[in-house]
């Protein structure tokens, strides 16, 4: 049985809290995003999963780059460096912009890959709008998560938690606006959903900027350097930390986002019935990854500190709680599945399909809590090699490969369109679970070991009278 701690579970749900509410209201700017788009017709909403399957892996990837930033400045948090918390906040920001500037570029030529897909033109040309139109965001939202990354850093949460607020105040007048071609706009329809999306990048970034100038959390890491130039080293161990990461989310990530580019030769309306599944599980998955970057946070802190023994408390009490929450998660969407999908839409075929996916996502619920809380875990440990190899075999050969396979052929069942692949999603995050707990086990073995060693070879210091 796994130690449980009260004192490290309300620590845990502090750093959480503001986490989730911070991320449940990021994920719903997309929500809303397939929710308002789906109220123009199926096509826009299936605009938005095809330019989302291309969009989401290349920002999310950009985005686990950085959260290395989050344990390493956590690290020298816990041991009271804080020149250290500034200097690799700073490096941050240059590998930041020149991976926007990159990302950038290569999204000029996204309508290559995209016209070679087989799909309806009108669909083809919502998507390219869509992306034309969000890539001018990618250099506010890179200025964004390294600031992100330092208040979390350091554990004050709450910062980025007003931040989200900030960001779906923008998104819901900006996404009617640019949607429905409101105070002289065009109406872009789904397209509409990427100018909006790059206000709130934009909106986001002033936002946290001035709180990070004027913040007195911040106060004492707003210290003169004595050299603010780029510097290769630096830059090279955030990359190092960073890319395993940045691996990881690309592997699940694509998991998911490349489906509707696998089944939209079979329609938009089994198309817009994966994305609504789809996106609902992105916002319930809010939750345990909340969960998990709270784990990263206090994880960072306890191992700057050298406190090992709380450290395995802390990791164990987290994934008691995730596991809760997965539960829970996984009751509530059986109950409510077709609610959930006639929020989407009121077209009955894609709200019967999507009611059906729904209950298969039920069943990964706890795999998909346990992996997350344990990738995290590892993260703050800073020991992320191993995430790279395991969410490549467990995702991508295991999950996709399997989900062709019952999606697209005949080989073991008959063709089982959208459902085939998120049986696939079952399994791949089950072996992914499965292993990252096995590794997390092992290296908190190998840190309690090299301190055993460690306290064995240093002779205790004399006694003294007092």
């Amino acid at each position: 049985m796994l130690p449980f701690s009260r004192f490290e579970a309300k620590t845990i749900l502090k750093l959480s809290g503001p986490i989730v509410l911070a991320q449940l209201t990021q994920t719903m700017m997309y929500v809303v995003d397939t929710l308002m788009a789906g109220r123009v017709s199926p096509v826009d909403m299936a605009g938005i999963a095809v330019a989302s399957a291309l969009w989401l892996p290349i920002i999310l990837t950009f985005q686990g780059l950085l959260l290395a930033l989050t344990p390493m400045i956590a690290q020298h948090f816990g041991a009271g460096h804080k020149k250290e918390v500034t200097a690799v906040t700073l490096q941050g920001a240059y590998l930041a912009f020149a991976l926007a500037l990159l990302v950038f570029l290569l999204m000029q030529f996204i309508a290559v890959p995209v016209g070679m897909m087989e799909m309806d033109d009108t669909l083809r040309q919502k998507a390219l709008d869509y992306m034309a139109y969000i890539a001018w965001g990618v250099f506010p939202a890179a200025g964004y998560m390294v600031l992100r990354n330092l208040f979390e850093g350091i554990g004050y949460t709450k910062a980025t938690m007003w931040i989200s607020f900030v960001g779906i105040l923008v998104n819901i007048p900006a996404n009617y606006i640019f949607i429905y071609g409101k105070f002289g706009m065009p109406a872009l329809g789904g397209a509409g959903c990427g100018v909006a999306t790059s206000l709130v990048f934009l909106a986001q970034l002033l936002a946290i900027s001035l709180y990070a100038l004027k913040s007195a959390r911040t106060a004492p890491y707003r210290l003169k350097l004595p050299d603010y130039r780029p510097k290769i080293r630096e830059i090279w161990q955030i990359i190092a930390l960073g890319t395993p990461i940045a691996f990881a989310m690309f592997f699940e990530v694509t998991l998911f986002a490349c489906i509707p580019l696998m089944i939209v030769h079979l329609g938009p309306t089994v198309v817009a019935a994966h994305q609504i599944a789809n996106n609902y599980s992105a916002l319930v998955f809010m939750l345990p990854l909340s969960m998990g970057m709270a784990t990263t946070i206090r994880v960072g802190h306890l191992a700057g500190a050298m406190d090992v023994r709380e450290l395995r408390t802390a990791i164990s009490t987290a994934i008691v709680l995730a596991v809760m929450m997965a539960f829970a998660i996984a009751g509530f969407t059986f109950l409510t599945r077709s609610w959930v999908a006639s929020l989407y839409t009121t077209d009955a075929t894609v709200i019967a399909m999507a009611s059906s996916i729904l209950i298969l996502a039920c069943f990964y619920q706890i795999s998909d809590a346990i992996q997350v809380v344990s990738s995290c875990a590892l993260r703050g440990l800073k020991y992320t090699k191993p995430i790279f190899f395991i969410t490549l075999i467990a995702y991508w050969p295991i999950g996709f490969g399997l989900g062709t396979v019952l999606g697209l052929t005949d080989w073991l069942t008959p063709k089982m369109g959208a459902h085939g692949f998120w049986i696939g999603i079952i399994v791949g995050l089950t072996v992914a679970a499965v292993l990252l707990a096995m590794i997390l086990k092992q290296q908190l073995h190998r840190i309690e070991d090299g301190q055993q060693k460690n306290n064995t070879s240093t002779p205790a210091a004399p006694e003294t009278a007092a």
